[in-house]
């Protein structure tokens, strides 16, 4: 188990934790919250080794393997699936032992080597490797994609999918879901749920939380205090425990007023003096319980639309994707990504955007947001229109260079030129009561935002986008960065909102509190989910699935690849070839003959030779299972070594003919056409 008593953590001249003391028992799931800046992270820092304890005693067993999501992004030109693969450390150190040991010589240590290699699992890295990309919102035909082609973005699920690859006892995840969409959320929750090991996780996604976890350690004025139960839990037990001490607190003032009226009124007198010095001894001896100190909540509002208009917005067949690269060659057509969508957008709806990864959300937002242009089709605004946008990405619409107040006046700058001036405040001094109400006051309005937290430059988009009055709100994962606290104000905030929101989040909870009814991008269009968000989780698992499926289909080896030979050799077409052949006019039966006898013709020598490697990758196959099942009895080394040398002499000729087999399917393929 991990154990601190009385620890005390610093970080430079902070004190983290002082005194702090909690117990967390093998295999808990335990999810760990506070406020920002709290110490959630330092205590990571601390369980990893990277942060040594200042004081007290701090134990965790020593044989625990640990995994976390490293925070560098990786440049590398090796292929996604390898980069996951390495993310097995266990593995890793087992092939480095079989190569020592085979540069040795010595057949003992090669046998143990072998065996080590097969316990370890180099024989489905791969697929599981593969699996977790999979599972993360990567497609197929990314698999083999360098690291390095993949954004910022992608590159931390790759190393989020390197720290599950990882057998582990504890695992460590901070913020694992700022870079998830739902899709990828719903099938790491699945993942997680599934782990055996130790895990802590911080999250400021309150269903993710809810989900996960079975514990809750919070963080609270450098102290540790554990609950048993998830978040939600964690709440409800903490208003208890709130109520109770503010009671307490209450009741202890009033004995304290009573003591030191009595002292007041009677220490003068010779009479009663002994008394009241009794009274004074008793007070200096009362352990005095703390005020409760409520968490300074933050809130704001949105003012009332000028106006709005009915519809908001009219598409008629509209598609929506990018224009040709600016390098591109004359002639090339744009990218649509979804098609032919024809909806209005009504005054007052609340539309919650669902789709799987990289099915169009984010280009359907920044379309109707004006920052890209439809690539055909009607988009017709309502009169007066006026378009509050949240980007994905926060660093879209600010300058790292510029502080707080220098882009609220360059926001009225540009509004003014746009003649869009309404009743908002414009002077200096306004400017910065307005930043004040989001918690940018003092110092703050004048700091660079390239300097500041992904919550706090979260919370300057949101006081743009609320200072100009928007009769349509488009948020594009608003939450990535925005602590509980924050994320419960914008819910209370989208609420109370008059005009018209459209939202793509992976915050159920806040798609469950603001959205009425929900938009389904796939497949290239947009449709109306008939469901609620549980319909639509069960969905996203069902897909994740048959992904996971498609992909051990396309690693597996000499299983597919008998039953696909057996199936030419017995002269039958491909599906593919018979689409294509089928969909030909028909000519006339002699034709028709003449054309299969020069496809046989063509096609029989391809035929033999996939017969002859299926019958050897079948035998090479049997081979190899009567070695792995020798491997797990026989205790001699020289036969150890032998058979852990045959198994990868095995697997190298089995690699070699699954890339024939493959060559030889699409030639008659090709042939058939």
């Amino acid at each position: 188990m991990i154990t601190l008593k009385n620890v005390v953590l610093r970080r430079g001249a902070k004190v983290i934790l002082d005194s702090a003391s909690v117990t967390l028992n093998p295999g808990e799931k335990v999810g760990l919250v506070g406020r920002n800046g709290a110490g959630k992270s330092s205590l990571f820092a601390m369980l990893n080794g990277t942060l040594h304890e200042d004081g007290g005693e701090f134990y965790i067993p020593a044989q625990w393997r640990m995994a976390q999501v490293a925070q560098d992004m990786p440049e590398t030109e090796q292929s996604a699936t390898s980069y996951v693969i390495e993310g097995d450390v266990v593995l890793q150190a087992a092939q480095a032992e079989v190569e020592a040991a085979e540069a040795s010589g010595d057949g003992d240590r090669m046998a143990h080597a072998y065996m080590d290699l097969y316990d370890s699992g180099a024989h489905d890295a791969p697929a599981r490797a593969q699996a977790l990309i999979l599972g993360l919102g990567f497609k197929l035909s990314e698999l083999d994609n360098p690291v390095n082609s993949f954004s910022g973005g992608w590159r931390m699920r790759l190393q989020l999918a390197r720290a599950l690859m990882c057998p582990s006892d504890l695992l460590l995840l901070d913020e694992p879901t700022n870079h998830l969409d739902l899709d990828a959320l719903v099938w790491l929750e699945a993942w997680l749920k599934r782990y055996q090991g130790t895990m802590l996780v911080i999250s400021h996604d309150r269903e993710f939380l809810d989900a996960v976890t079975e514990v809750t350690v919070h963080i609270e004025s450098a102290k540790l205090t554990r609950y048993g139960g998830n978040y939600s839990k964690f709440e409800d037990l903490r208003a208890e425990q709130m109520a109770l001490q503010q009671g307490a607190f209450n009741k202890q003032q009033d004995k304290i007023a009573h003591l030191q009226k009595f002292i007041a009124r009677f220490k003068a007198k010779a009479s009663k003096a002994k008394q009241a010095q009794s009274r004074v001894k008793a007070l200096d001896r009362m352990e005095k319980i703390a005020p409760l100190l409520a968490e300074a909540d933050f809130t704001f509002e949105f003012k009332e639309p000028a106006n709005l208009p009915n519809p908001m917005l009219s598409m008629q067949n509209v598609d929506f994707g990018y224009p040709p690269p600016a390098d591109a060659t004359e002639g090339t057509p744009p990218t649509v990504i979804v098609q032919n969508v024809s909806k209005s957008v009504l005054a007052g709806q609340r539309i919650g955007i669902l789709g799987a990864n990289g099915q169009g959300k984010s280009t359907v937002v920044k379309t109707i947001a004006r920052a890209l242009a439809p690539i055909s089709g009607e988009m017709t605004e309502g009169k007066g229109l006026n378009i509050g946008y949240f980007a994905q990405q926060e660093l879209d619409v600010l300058r790292p260079a510029d502080n707080p107040l220098e882009h609220m006046i360059r926001l009225v700058k540009e509004v003014t030129a746009a003649g869009k001036m309404g009743s908002q405040p414009t002077r200096e001094q306004d400017l910065r009561s307005f930043l004040g109400n989001f918690n940018f006051g003092g110092d703050m309005v004048k700091q660079a935002v390239g300097s500041m937290s992904g919550g706090e430059k979260a919370r300057l988009v949101l006081c743009m986008i609320v200072w100009q009055r928007p009769n349509l709100l488009l948020l594009d994962e608003p939450t990535n960065h925005l602590d509980l606290a924050t994320r419960e104000a914008l819910s209370m905030a989208l609420n109370e909102f008059e005009g018209t929101v459209m939202l793509v989040s992976h915050d159920r909870a806040l798609l469950r509190a603001v959205c009425d009814e929900f938009w389904m991008v796939s497949r290239g269009g947009v449709a109306p989910f008939d469901g609620d968000l549980d319909d639509y989780q069960r969905y996203l698992l069902d897909e994740a699935k048959r992904q996971r499926e498609e992909a051990k289909k396309s690693t597996s080896t000499a299983a597919p690849a008998a039953a696909a030979t057996k199936t030419v050799a017995a002269g039958a077409q491909l599906p593919a070839a018979s689409a294509t052949f089928d969909a030909k006019k028909p000519g006339s039966k002699k034709d028709d003959a003449q054309r299969r006898q020069q496809q046989s013709d063509t096609t029989k020598p391809m035929r033999k030779e996939l017969e002859k490697i299926d019958a050897r990758m079948q035998s090479l196959s049997a081979e190899r299972d009567s070695l792995q099942a020798s491997l797990a009895t026989t205790t001699a080394p020289a036969e150890l070594a032998q058979s852990g040398k045959r198994l990868k002499v095995i697997d190298t000729e089995l690699g070699t003919l699954e890339e024939r087999w493959l060559e030889l399917t699409e030639q008659i393929e090709t042939s058939l056409a």
